[in-house]
């Protein structure tokens, strides 16, 4: 497959993450008042998506769920990107002790199952914090250490504090090594790709737990009762292939998750390494 270049991977990023941004902006705090009278119709009869079984418009359960993960997918990968930053500075730094402990948190922190931790958390939040941010920051928390090593890795090949002596020995800044340099030209690939993934990662993740509630007709762990996640379009879409005619609505609910996965995929693209 031909690889995208990187200023139309560059545009399609954005446009995909403008989509998701005005759905989130647009997202009402309730759901539309039902009306049985537009049940089942479809995105021709009532555009952009369609009607639930309640008569609802499946465009306030994209625009919800929307707003459900973007700030929290986002705050994710800056924390994951963070962390790999640090790595990749303190690698070239040539802080040997500082280095070593990163190591043995990230050994540590690698070693956790990471469901079963974001699974404590959600359960430990109390009732009124019970939405998708906390778990996100923990999902991020646990993907650091991997992104962590990739970066210093690419800072060791860089040849660490050697590569960074060498350009002072030309005459360049210390802030300009470091943000230029080191970060900008030789990690900027690593913390994006990671940080991009990290963000399609706690997208997925509140779509699963959220699925869950709905087909157990629970309380969600990421959002209150009066939102609709994501999952529920899919939920719905599982309906319809009891006999219920919301095939639109499995659609829309997988359109939403290619979007988010071509906003990931392009990302990574824009900033691969020349």
């Amino acid at each position: 497959m031909k690889r995208l270049s990187r200023w139309p991977a560059l545009a399609l990023a954005g446009s995909m993450l403008v989509v998701l941004a005005t759905l989130a902006v647009v997202a009402p705090d309730f759901a539309s008042t039902p009306d049985l009278s537009a049940r089942y119709l479809t995105p021709l009869e009532s555009p952009p998506f369609g009607r639930d079984e309640r008569g609802i418009p499946l465009l306030d359960y994209a625009a919800q769920g929307a707003a459900i993960v973007l700030l929290p997918a986002l705050a994710a990968g800056l924390l994951t990107a963070t962390a790999a930053t640090l790595a990749g500075l303190v690698r070239c730094a040539g802080l040997d002790g500082v280095d070593s402990a990163l190591q043995v948190g990230g050994e540590l922190l690698g070693s956790l199952p990471r469901l079963v931790v974001i699974l404590v958390v959600a359960l430990l939040l109390p009732p009124g914090w019970r939405n998708l941010l906390p778990i996100a920051l923990a999902w991020a928390v646990l993907a650091a250490p991997g992104a962590m090593d990739e970066a210093a890795a690419t800072a060791a090949r860089l040849g660490g504090a050697r590569f960074v002596e060498a350009l002072r020995a030309h005459g360049f800044s210390a802030l300009r090594i470091q943000l230029y340099h080191v970060i900008w030209l030789n990690l900027r690939p690593v913390l994006v790709r990671q940080a991009a993934e990290v963000a399609m990662q706690v997208v997925f993740l509140e779509i699963a737990l959220s699925y869950l509630a709905v087909s157990r007709n629970e309380p969600s762990f990421t959002h209150a009762d009066s939102t609709y996640s994501w999952a529920t379009l899919l939920y719905l879409g599982y309906t319809a292939a009891l006999g219920q005619p919301l095939w639109h609505a499995l659609f829309v609910g997988l359109l939403l998750v290619a979007v988010v996965a071509v906003f990931a995929r392009s990302t990574r693209a824009a900033a691969r390494a020349r």
